[in-house]
């Protein structure tokens, strides 16, 4: 995969896409490069006028791009649930799932409409929900995957059962840490659980390396001690949106991709360069760990993988 490229995408013709999180960034310059390949993609985001921009960006890059921009807000089970709706009304299978959407290192502890920790609940516990609600699609597509966007920081990462929410102690960076290696141990149970259930779910983890988006540069974490660090190193470890978007764009597309797999940039800590196969942490491999994290996030969203697998 030395110097894999969006030039080694095949064609998807035919395949319907969604990816959460495409007004902007990383799910923006995936977004474009699966419409260039010939995917139907289904632009997800919170901002009316930032999805019609981002269709408008696309289609003058590509004219016969096949897109459609949804409203979606991974912070809101009811919204997670009327999406998935919506997309069932209209498409019989589902081919790629792109679970890009994400905030960073909020400085005060927010909670999403359901109660829960801001980052947390968009970052991760949104994404399991919409993950299992689409599940039926999936299932009726010829080789799906999901592709989970994970982060370096999940290395710092740890569970902590004890304070999930972070209601007794909240600390900006340990919260996406948390919610980032949620996000890993999600994908690889995932697929454990497609393999022993026979979903036929190729799940697949990427991180983008240390990607210069709005994310970094404008978001809620900005001026934290961790924010001006990422100012100093940008011009030496950084790279583009489109960069980063590389190895999401590998894990979605690549006959190469491992079901199981993790994937980010080939340079120094796996900040910049190609897609190559990424660095798990043994925490993250903690099947203990895993199993209660996906009992735990069925309980708090209300929705059960198996209960829908079985109904479908």
């Amino acid at each position: 995969m030395t110097d894999w490229t969006t030039a080694d995408i095949p064609s998807l013709g035919g395949k319907t896409a969604v990816v959460t999180g495409a007004t902007g960034g990383l799910g923006y310059a995936t977004a474009m490069a699966l419409a260039g390949a010939g995917a139907i993609v289904i632009l997800t985001g919170r901002n009316d006028e930032k999805g019609l921009r981002a269709i408008e960006g696309i289609c003058a890059r590509f004219p016969g791009a096949l897109i459609a921009y949804e409203p979606l807000d991974l912070a809101s089970l009811a919204s997670v649930a009327d999406f998935a709706r919506r997309f069932a009304a209209g498409n019989e299978q589902l081919d790629l799932l792109v679970n890009n959407a994400g905030v960073m290192a909020l400085p005060k502890r927010r909670e999403t409409e359901d109660g829960f920790e801001m980052q947390l609940g968009t970052n991760y516990l949104g994404h399991y929900a919409l993950t299992a609600r689409l599940l039926p699609q999936l299932r009726r597509a010829t080789a799906p995957r999901v592709v989970n966007l994970s982060s370096l920081a999940h290395r710092s990462g740890a569970i902590d059962f004890d304070d999930l929410q972070g209601k007794h102690s909240y600390r900006p960076w340990r919260a996406y840490s948390q919610s980032k290696l949620a996000m890993l141990m999600f994908s690889l149970e995932l697929q454990r659980r497609s393999d022993a259930a026979g979903w036929g779910v190729r799940s697949i983890a990427a991180h983008p390396g240390f990607a210069r988006t709005d994310l970094i540069a404008n978001g809620p974490g900005a001026n934290t001690f961790q924010w001006r660090v990422g100012r100093l190193l940008q011009p030496l470890f950084s790279q583009s949106a489109a960069e980063g978007a590389l190895p999401t764009l590998f894990a979605a597309t690549s006959p190469a991709a491992e079901p199981g797999g993790y994937y980010g940039p080939n340079g120094f800590y796996e900040m910049k360069g190609a897609p190559a196969a990424a660095k798990i942490m043994p925490h993250a491999k903690d099947l203990a760990v895993a199993a209660m994290l996906w009992d735990v996030s069925a309980t708090l969203t209300g929705i059960s993988f198996d209960e829908i697998a079985a109904a479908a």
